[in-house]
């Protein structure tokens, strides 16, 4: 099976995407242009609302409550997460295996 590559990379190896992805970081982060914490204030909020939507509970136990609804959430997305890979019957391993095979089947073409 050949593979193409994709013209919208320039024709670059993986390796080549990599290292020009880690520049773009790089230089991103030299221009202090990485804040997230707007995005990750709104995030948590959310769990705050969830947990407390009238705003009556104290402060302490409103966080101790969000805190935990956030642990759901993320352990929610993990279970299916896990569910959607039993149902392919792939995990991450293969698929990079498989990633390395191709790469090698191309090589050789």
């Amino acid at each position: 099976m050949a593979l193409s590559v994709s013209r919208r990379d320039g024709g670059l190896t993986p390796a080549q995407r990599s290292l020009r992805a880690r520049l773009a970081a790089y230089a991103l982060h030299a221009k202090g242009g990485t804040s997230t914490k707007a995005g990750t204030s709104a995030f948590l909020t959310r769990f705050e609302r969830e947990v407390d939507p009238s705003g009556t509970l104290p402060p302490a136990e409103r966080a101790r409550r969000a805190e935990y609804a956030l642990k759901a959430h993320m352990s929610r997305l993990a279970l299916k997460a896990s569910r959607a890979r039993s149902r392919t019957g792939r995990t991450g391993a293969m698929v990079i295996e498989l990633s390395q095979a191709e790469v090698q089947t191309r090589d050789a073409a």
